[in-house]
């Protein structure tokens, strides 16, 4: 799937562009269901009085009535859990066709030419729609929502990861430019920097050279694969538009996720295909059952840096 030479590319620079890897199918199914999606969620916000009558709205019209009417659509629409509390109705999206696209063939056989043949889809997931910068609320510090500070993959998961073979596929849905926000990256594969919460979780001021960066434009179904130490950010959307991508990781089947409270599930096996999961209401069940088994219980942090730490002063 990838050639020797984007192979070789990845190997030094920790990251590389493959611009056509979803098919156009695909696309259409993936925005097809999250426009339903949307339609239910506005629906109901339209019965409560918060959001203007979508009749005649386009799917971008009314996320940009949703989200100016503070109506969070973000969580409906993740293909995870969120980082902070947990209860036993937490909205989110495990459908049919995101199920496609994560166990896309395409997409692990990029992956196999990285990590091997015996892969598991990381809970580590999800969804970006992010407004243009100018329409952002103040004080907006959603990374999934807003801009990505500088950060490496590896850091954002528990220690237990840090030894694990793993692989970002950040996917773009719509094209993703300069102008409306794609990711930038400081190429080469470091050691992992100190991490601080910052307004997100990032990497410590002073460690990383940001004058080294590089821009990642990707068009609609291309993608950006990343080392899970290459120092990565998003640009700011300085577009009218709103731009989208999911961010999926993979890594070696039977080695820690470094998100252990999170379900996993094997997507590609040729040493064992009968342990590789195929039906998508499998996939949302796993996530029905942490749901449950989370709800209530005490936090679990998603990180392991905490605000007092010499390098965070």
């Amino acid at each position: 799937m990838l050639t020797r030479e984007q192979i070789e590319s990845f190997e030094r620079d920790g990251v590389i562009v493959v611009p056509d890897l979803l098919p156009g199918g695909l696309l259409g199914r993936i925005r097809a269901e999250y426009a339903a999606l949307l339609d239910r969620l506005h629906a109901g916000w339209e019965a409560e009085g918060r959001v203007p009558p979508g009749q005649g709205l386009d799917f971008w019209q009314k996320l940009a009535a949703s989200y100016a009417a503070g109506c969070d659509w973000f969580q409906p629409m993740d293909i995870s859990l969120p980082g902070d509390a947990i209860t036993p109705d937490t909205p989110f999206h495990f459908g049919p066709a995101v199920f496609e696209m994560v166990t896309c063939p395409r997409v692990l056989d990029a992956v196999e030419c990285l990590i091997g043949p015996e892969i598991t889809s990381n809970p580590i997931q999800h969804v970006r729609i992010k407004p243009p910068a100018a329409a952002l609320h103040p004080g907006e510090i959603r990374a999934h929502v807003g801009g990505t500070d500088w950060h490496q993959d590896r850091a954002v998961a528990h220690a237990e990861g840090d030894a694990t073979r793993m692989v970002t596929v950040w996917l773009a849905i719509t094209d993703a430019t300069v102008e409306n926000g794609c990711l930038q990256a400081v190429p080469g594969r470091p050691a992992m920097y100190p991490h601080c919460p910052q307004r997100q979780t990032a990497i410590a001021p002073g460690f990383l050279d940001e004058s080294l960066a590089r821009p990642l434009p990707v068009p609609a179904g291309g993608a950006v694969l990343f080392h899970p130490l290459t120092p990565h950010a998003s640009l700011p959307n300085r577009s009218r538009r709103f731009r989208w991508s999911f961010d999926l990781r993979y890594n070696v089947t039977g080695q820690p996720t470094g998100r252990a409270h999170f379900p996993d599930f094997v997507a590609r096996s040729r040493a064992a295909p009968g342990r590789v999961l195929t039906d998508w209401r499998d996939w949302r069940a796993l996530w029905l059952e942490a749901r449950e088994r989370l709800a209530g219980r005490p936090h679990v942090p998603i990180h392991r840096w905490q605000a007092d730490s010499p390098v965070c002063a």
